[in-house]
């Protein structure tokens, strides 16, 4: 028995002291300002800034494109469309092509708590549906059915009060 009870210790501690070497601290995991951990997923500052560089870089190869329901190439492209490309081409995550199917992918974020690519949904008529990918500091790419692919404020007077749900995905 004793061979045993040695056997196992060594077994737990050899466990406690190869823990993985990314972890992250739970001060660096909160929110600024924050002490819940509720909605909170741990992610580095590089896996955050890559998201963001990459979603920059998206808006670069795509801003003058215009609008069009349905469409997936230069010609044009809607909301829900260029999301779809963004997450398949640039950060190698599969999601449904429609805002509804979107609409109910991941887990839901509050709008607080927002990390570089979260999805971000509004309701712009009774039944319309609008989402854009999240960057940061209130700012967000979408297609305008006006202007195309473009970035946009959260707290920009159109889409402060449209403002429907957020959601993680992937990431």
């Amino acid at each position: 028995m004793t061979r045993s009870l040695t056997v196992a210790s060594v077994i737990l501690l050899a466990l406690m002291t190869s823990a993985c070497s990314n972890m992250v601290a739970v001060e660096q995991a909160l929110p600024a300002g924050g002490s819940g951990v509720s909605g909170v997923v741990a992610q580095s500052a590089a896996g955050s800034d890559d998201i963001r560089h990459t979603i920059y870089q998206q808006y670069q190869q795509w801003k003058g494109t215009g609008y069009a329901y349905g469409g997936l190439d230069r010609q044009g492209l809607d909301c829900s469309g260029l999301v779809y490309l963004t997450y398949r081409d640039q950060l190698g995550i599969p999601l449904p092509r429609t805002t509804l199917k979107q609409s109910q992918s991941g887990w839901p974020v509050a709008r607080n708590q927002l990390q570089a690519g979260d999805l971000v949904f509004f309701k712009t008529g009774v039944k319309a549906r609008h989402v854009g990918i999240y960057i940061e500091n209130n700012k967000f790419l979408h297609v305008s059915t006006s202007r195309g692919v473009m970035i946009s404020r959260l707290d920009d007077y159109y889409w402060k009060d449209r403002f429907w749900q957020a959601r993680r995905v992937g990431h």
